[in-house]
């Protein structure tokens, strides 16, 4: 099913948990992979270490041929849906699967996926669903609120029906994710619920998978004004949608 993957990691002042994250992708490079796989790293304008390190990271595992690792960084803080925009743009393999730096999902989640065939040829668009029956979920209280929150405002004001639209493992066929991203416009953490209703105006379904997530501390979650950018961003696009 997945001959080539190509994994995108948008990253903004992660120095802090740059450490756990590079163990875990080494683990993941140590493996036989079961497809060519490149991983490409975007730095949304960080003002911290985070590019110096992983541009270390990066030279130093170059001796490993299995995987291609390269770095783009853009000149100003803009956003992870910029920053995903920039990554698939550069991606080349056939599938494209993006994902959080802080390893909130495994990167083995794909061959758990693929070993209980739940990616097949029905769909070219799979989503981690962290509130799927089958998902291990370790988040703190107020977080689970904010979730319920915010899946309960995108049905009322955007009809999305996706149960979990701000998880950030997702896996998108090349073609697919190239045609959607390039008519993104939204650039914050809202940028996913724009993508939902770009698949939707061309008819392409979602297929919303279990995951296993753990929360991680480092976040750069503001509990007060994120939810806030959150819900004025649900009106901008429903401006621009309907």
């Amino acid at each position: 099913m997945i001959k080539s993957l190509s994994i995108i990691f948008p990253f903004y002042n992660e120095e802090l948990r740059l450490k756990a994250s590079f163990n875990h992708i080494l683990n993941f490079i140590k493996k036989k992979p079961a497809f060519k796989i490149e991983i490409i790293f975007v730095d949304d304008g960080s003002d911290d270490n985070s590019y110096e390190l992983i541009n270390r990271f990066i030279k130093n595992s170059r001796k490993n041929n299995k995987i291609k690792l390269k770095i783009i960084k853009s000149k100003k803080n803009l956003g992870k849906g910029s920053a995903l925009k920039l990554g698939i743009k550069k991606a080349k393999y056939d599938w494209i699967l993006t994902t959080d730096i802080d390893m909130s999902v495994s990167l083995f989640q794909i061959y758990h996926w693929l070993k209980k065939k739940l990616i097949n040829k029905k769909y070219f668009v799979y989503f981690a669903t962290r509130t799927h029956k089958q998902s291990i979920v370790q988040a703190n209280f107020f977080r689970q609120v904010l979730g319920d929150i915010g899946s309960l405002l995108k049905l009322i004001i955007l009809n999305i029906k996706i149960k979990d639209t701000q998880c950030g493992y997702k896996l998108y066929k090349k073609t697919i994710a190239k045609l959607v991203f390039s008519k993104l416009k939204n650039q914050g953490y809202e940028h996913d619920m724009e993508i939902i209703l770009l698949l939707k105006l061309r008819n392409i379904g979602i297929k919303e998978l279990p995951v296993k997530w753990k929360h991680k501390k480092y976040s750069k979650l503001n509990v007060f004004w994120d939810p806030i950018k959150m819900f004025i961003g649900m009106l901008i696009i429903r401006f621009r949608y309907f």
